[in-house]
């Protein structure tokens, strides 16, 4: 289920944000992986500010940054901006879906939609900021990382496990548009499994589901890869394109024509 480390999925205007700032990602250690999908290190130094956009997974993110400190970032359930000015780095823990309610056996719907102070779930996390930036490494910061949570680390769960393996076939499959496919297919009744999302996720099956396939129409829109909307639509599970064209400007802002022309339009800058 990780993506690839060069992955564009959920990155708005990937392209455009490209020339902005850089990022990279690292896998985590084994003590760690059933809970930490991936590192991911944004770096810029502008003259002039810039606003990135991203269409957030359904996970929990803890971001250190420069400047700032350490924040735990609930799972969004809107387009996610940031101002990026100045010169500025952040070093981001992104959590597997379910992975820090697990971890921390918190309501994890009780963050949703907000960014709190990491020390309001890990009290004890006070200096943590500090270790990471003065480890002179990215490879470093993720040792300090996983040091920290490994002392924090629960014993194997279960449900957790369950729902693992529930977000991965979402995310995965296209083919995958209704919750009553995966309620069949890992027969689950209904209610479980929205007790399960709220629980460990954070949200409802049905949202994560059509993140993911918005996930997937946004990249293909960028990378021009759309010869038919209507078609893309009913691939996604939208009863028709008027029903997609409508969810995907509610959460990314511009019509799926309006976003395909303007990451063309991004695409040509880029290559030039």
């Amino acid at each position: 289920m990780t993506q690839p480390a060069d992955s564009e999925k959920g990155i708005l205007h990937p392209q455009e944000q490209a020339r902005h700032r850089s990022l990279s990602r690292l896998a985590p250690g084994p003590t760690v992986g059933r809970f930490v999908e991936w590192y991911w290190i944004v770096e810029w130094e502008l003259t002039e500010p810039y606003v990135a956009e991203v269409l957030p997974y359904p996970s929990v993110n803890v971001t250190f940054e420069q400047p700032g400190g350490a924040f735990l970032n609930g799972v969004c359930t809107r387009k996610f901006e940031r101002e990026l000015a100045g010169r500025g780095r952040v070093f981001g823990v992104k959590f597997w879906a379910g992975g820090f309610g697990a971890l921390t056996g918190r309501d994890v719907a009780s963050f949703r939609d907000q960014v709190l102070p990491l020390t309001d779930v890990f009290p004890d996390a006070d200096k943590l900021a500090d270790l990471v930036f003065a480890a002179d490494s990215d490879v470093r910061r993720r040792a300090v990382v996983e040091a920290y949570l490994a002392d924090h680390l629960v014993a194997d769960d279960p449900s957790y496990a369950l729902v693992r393996r529930i977000v991965a076939a979402m995310a995965e499959d296209r083919s995958v548009t209704r919750v009553d496919q995966v309620t069949e297919q890992f027969d689950v009744p209904i209610r479980t499994l929205q007790r399960l999302f709220r629980r460990y996720v954070g949200v409802g099956p049905k949202w994560v589901l059509r993140r993911y396939r918005l996930h997937d129409g946004a990249e293909l829109l960028a990378r021009g890869e759309v010869t038919e909307l209507a078609d893309l639509a009913v691939a996604l599970g939208y009863f028709d394109q008027a029903h997609f064209a409508r969810e995907f400007k509610d959460q990314i802002g511009l019509t799926p024509t309006d976003y395909a022309a303007r990451t063309a339009a991004e695409r040509q800058i880029t290559y030039r």
